[in-house]
């Protein structure tokens, strides 16, 4: 690869959509650098090799990003509550993972515009507003039970509180501050490589492999019937918290803000892979050493929360394994932070025009730093006020994520449909199928989690009414789809040649999509479900929060 210094200033090229010029140039990476004049075609593994170390990063750390103090809590409470007997939700969970960050690349590679920008200008204000104001909400939220992990951490490893949460928020503010987009990719994925800690902890606790990798192929719901409605709102929980709506608009928009176009889009992918890797190994490690640390105690099927997992950790392996875990916590805790702060200035700089990158300084981008400041701030001032209701916030995160999910899919799936905005990367037949009974389980798991709100004591019975009312309608919804397309006028096949130069023009040269009836009645369904949804949880958590 060429290291030729560029001689002219970097700029938007013609016709492309990109809105901030920062986001045209070299690409830096933590690990490596590619010229923005290399178009050379990479021959040899070497050349390959050292490319794919540059483009390492967005797939790797919103992977591991998503294994934050929220899946600690999540993926530990399975491990102590049910062994490893859910393991096989994280297989079934593999090829969601991949299919919704690998159409969020696309659309950043392809499109140079983040996700809430291109559901504004796509699908009009409402949910353009709709989109940037549940993100902001619940990645606040998620924010503070980032710092929730921090502080239980810090108690484990004997630290101050006060001075702990304050020294966190300052490392993760001065990370993102240093105007350079390489120095903070390296710490990230400095960070990502701390995660590993917890493989040597489960070596430690040496749960039973054999039992593992049986549990991981093998679908079984833990409990009988009677525990049906418990085990399925942890199922929820783990899908909430492995499947985050932060990730869409945080991989698209890093991408973006990287500088990686179309050309590299088979380098992108394979860091996707590396991603998706370590977060399963990494939460299939978690379940096994807290079943290995729990088994035949009578702290087994009785979680409590993250602080009481290090205890019984620390009392099954010693103190050693109960401090690697606590750090291993704290570094969740971090990575969580970082991720799912800039999703949120990225995505406020998109739709409000500020200068968005990390690769200006302070002075620069002067709102986005801001937004990116104000929020952890905020978060860890929360966590600091005595009496905040810490296990109230980490609920209200859950189900407002569960609740809004589906939505960020829909709007994901009909992004890669828009031959305007992705052009010969449209999503192909067996995408657009695979996604769409996606959404339809997604949606069916957010109702059950709005009930389980609404009605605690909801019964085994009810949700297996839902389930099957959802499969009916979800029935119903392909047969219709079905029935339309044989009906509608054949389409020509994609042209897919050329598609690595191709990117989209101008978002003011688009025209606005045509919306079909099916879809303003199936949009006008969703915001009608989640406008209600929405107003029942909140009313929920302030019901809970006066004590009534």
């Amino acid at each position: 690869m060429t290291e030729t210094t560029l001689t002219h200033p970097t700029a938007p090229a013609p016709r492309s959509a990109v809105l901030d010029d920062a986001h045209v140039g070299d690409i830096r990476g933590a690990l490596g650098t590619i010229k923005q004049d290399d178009t050379g075609e990479r021959r040899g593994l070497s050349a390959k090799f050292k490319t794919l170390l540059a483009i390492v990063g967005p797939g790797l750390i919103v992977m591991v990003g998503d294994n934050d103090a929220g899946a600690f809590a999540t993926y530990g409470q399975a491990g102590q509550n049910y062994s490893t007997q859910l393991l096989w939700t994280l297989l079934l969970l593999i090829p969601v993972l991949y299919v919704n960050q690998e159409m969020v690349l696309r659309l950043g590679a392809v499109t140079g515009v983040g996700h809430a920008r291109l559901i504004l200008e796509r699908f009009g204000k409402f949910w353009g507003a709709f989109s940037v104001i549940d993100l902001f909400l619940l990645n606040a939220l998620t924010l503070v039970t980032e710092f929730i992990g921090i502080t239980m951490a810090a108690d484990h490893l004997g630290l101050p509180k006060v001075a702990s949460v304050i020294l966190a928020a300052a490392i993760i503010i001065a990370s993102a501050f240093t105007g350079s987009f390489r120095r903070f990719e390296r710490i990230a994925v400095a960070l990502c490589a701390a995660s590993l800690l917890l493989v040597p902890l489960y070596f430690m606790l040496h749960p039973k492999t054999s039992q593992m990798a049986h549990d991981f192929v093998v679908p079984v719901i833990p409990g009988g019937s009677g525990e049906l409605a418990t085990v399925m709102m942890l199922i929820i929980g783990i899908v909430g918290t492995t499947v985050a709506p932060w990730q869409l608009f945080f991989q698209q928009s890093y991408v973006i803000d990287k500088r990686i176009t179309p050309r590299f889009m088979k380098y992108e992918k394979a860091d996707l892979w590396i991603g998706i890797a370590i977060v399963v190994i990494g939460a299939a490690a978690m379940m096994g050493l807290v079943a290995a640390a729990f088994a035949g105690t009578k702290g087994f099927g009785n979680f409590t929360d993250t602080a009481g997992l290090i205890t019984g950790i620390s009392a099954k392996a010693g103190k050693v394994a109960g401090v690697l875990f606590a750090i291993a916590l704290l570094d969740a805790s971090i990575i969580g932070a970082f991720a799912v702060s800039l999703s949120t200035a990225y995505a406020i700089g998109d739709v409000f025009g500020m200068k968005h990158s990390l690769h200006r300084g302070i002075k620069g981008a002067k709102g986005f730093y801001a937004v990116y400041a104000g929020l952890v701030a905020a978060a860890a001032t929360i966590v600091l006020i005595p009496g905040s209701p810490l296990g109230l916030l980490t609920q209200g995160v859950q189900t407002l994520a569960g609740v809004l999910l589906p939505s960020a899919s829909v709007f994901l799936l009909l992004l890669c449909n828009d031959k305007q905005v992705l052009g010969p990367w449209v999503n192909g037949p067996k995408t657009n199928a695979f996604t769409a009974a996606v959404v339809g389980v997604l949606v069916s798991l957010s109702i059950i989690l709005t009930a389980s709100v609404l009605f605690p004591d909801i019964s085994s019975n009810m949700i297996l009414d839902i389930m099957a009312g959802c499969g009916v309608a979800g029935v119903l919804a392909a047969g219709y789809a079905f029935t339309r397309r044989r009906t509608a006028t054949k389409e020509d096949p994609i042209d897919r040649t050329g598609r690595d130069n191709w990117r989209m023009p101008p978002l003011e040269t688009l025209t606005r999509p045509v919306m079909s009836t099916g879809r303003k009645i199936g949009m006008g369904a969703l915001r009608t479900y989640l406008l209600i949804a929405m107003v029942l949880v909140v009313i929920k958590i302030v019901q809970v929060a006066l004590g009534n």
